[in-house]
């Protein structure tokens, strides 16, 4: 297929369907304005946080050399964006700002870095997807249906180098489990030479279309990569769903296993219908099936606690977020941070992080880590108003606090070379 200028595309589905920002905003001070003490932070590291405001208001983007000590301030500094909501994503030193239109076309901005100042590299505007994932030097997009009545999904493939779209296709979601319910793909992952997307089968109809029939099963599509054809389904009965609408459930670690978190709470529309518990279930390196011989019961194992997003650090640990079920079968409102180690099947509730009452929110996607094995770092925003990034070591479940974020809530931590 011919290629396409993404500044010429007015009409392809690249923005984020997320229904709501899942970092909350303090609602204190007016939007920061600049003052002439303030000095342009440069850096590798890169944050985006949204600022103390009365009303909804864009994410700033500053940069860092250090997340481990320091402040960094958006009062004076960085570059403000258009648009209330936003979400990223970094491949091939490439960074990503995608709007949300809320049901009108939005905008996305590529950046890279030059001496430790973001450089824009282009500037378009989208529709709408609910998915997105890097492969190889592309950036994959899918925009799909929720409406059983009108059950067609579109793909697309954007290439990082040249900045134009490169293949897009289309697949109806009504077929794909056959079972009278549609297959709505919660993200995507590279596995080798293929792309994995877990599934939510979902009845894609008022009152609620996320409603399932389906609790107790999860499910994974495996397609061709770029041709994206669904080569098999691979199905396992021991847990529900994998992931998390607008959540990667998949962790592909160091050998090439693939590990897959449930969070457990697939619902009829009114309540959670899941009765197998949280868990990780494996897939082999080099296969496409669920390994029968491993399962993580997580719910188990920690006491009651499921996983709703993670993190991998390298080797085969993963820095989670987690909600602990309650005795009416819903989990908490509180979000606890533990470290995972897959292989050991161990869950340990992260120490040295700010008491319960003390959070406003975590950065819930778009944490950074370098890949050591166990060193991750998390955004914490505080009910004073005040964020911090912490570095979380997996293998002792220990935090520490770093970098100071003032002037807002820190919603994305990421890294250019």
């Amino acid at each position: 297929m011919k290629s396409r200028s993404l500044l010429s595309v007015l009409t392809i589905a690249i923005m984020f369907a997320a229904c709501s920002k899942s970092e909350n905003i303090v609602k204190e001070d007016p939007k920061p304005t600049p003052t002439d003490s303030t000095v342009t932070a440069t850096g590798k590291y890169i944050l985006t946080v949204t600022p103390i405001a009365s009303t909804g208001v864009a994410d700033y983007i500053v940069t860092s050399s250090s997340l481990d000590e320091g402040k960094v301030s958006i009062i004076g500094n960085g570059l403000e964006q258009d648009g209330t909501y936003r979400y990223y994503l970094t491949t091939n030193n490439k960074f990503f700002s995608f709007l949300y239109g809320q049901g009108n076309p939005g905008a996305v901005t590529a950046y890279n870095l030059i001496d430790g100042k973001l450089k824009k590299l282009t500037n378009f505007q989208t529709e709408t997807v609910q998915a997105f994932a890097p492969v190889n030097d592309d950036v994959l997009l899918m925009k799909i249906s929720r409406n059983i009545a009108s059950p067609t999904s579109y793909w697309y493939r954007v290439n990082t180098n040249s900045l134009t779209i490169t293949g897009e296709g289309s697949l109806n979601t009504k077929e794909v489990l056959n079972n009278g319910e549609l297959a709505f793909f919660s993200w995507m992952t590279q596995v080798g030479n293929k792309v994995y997307a877990p599934i939510f089968s979902i009845k894609g109809a008022a009152p609620s279309a996320f409603a399932t029939n389906y609790p107790n099963a999860s499910w994974i599509a495996v397609f061709s990569y770029p041709e994206m054809k669904i080569e098999k389904i691979i199905k396992d009965d021991r847990t529900s769903y994998i992931g998390q609408y607008f959540t990667n459930g998949l962790g592909v670690v160091a050998n090439g296993d693939v590990y897959a978190f449930s969070p457990a709470n697939a619902s009829d529309g009114t309540k959670i219908t899941s009765t197998n518990p949280s868990a990780i279930l494996r897939i082999p390196s080099g296969t496409t099936e669920f390994d029968k011989n491993y399962f993580f019961n997580v719910a188990e194992i920690s006491g009651g606690y499921n996983i709703e997003n993670w993190t991998y650090v390298g080797g085969n640990n993963f820095i989670v977020s987690s909600k602990k079920k309650q005795s009416d079968g819903t989990y908490s409102a509180a979000t606890t941070i533990a470290a995972v180690n897959v292989v050991d099947k161990t869950f340990k509730i992260v120490s040295g992080l700010p008491k319960v009452d003390e959070v406003k929110s975590f950065t819930q996607r778009n944490n950074y880590s370098k890949k050591d094995g166990k060193t991750g770092y998390i955004g914490v925003n505080l009910t004073s108003g005040e964020s911090y990034v912490y570095k979380i070591d997996a293998a002792t479940a220990t935090a520490t606090k770093g970098l100071k974020v003032e002037g807002g809530a820190i919603t994305a931590i990421e890294h250019l070379d």
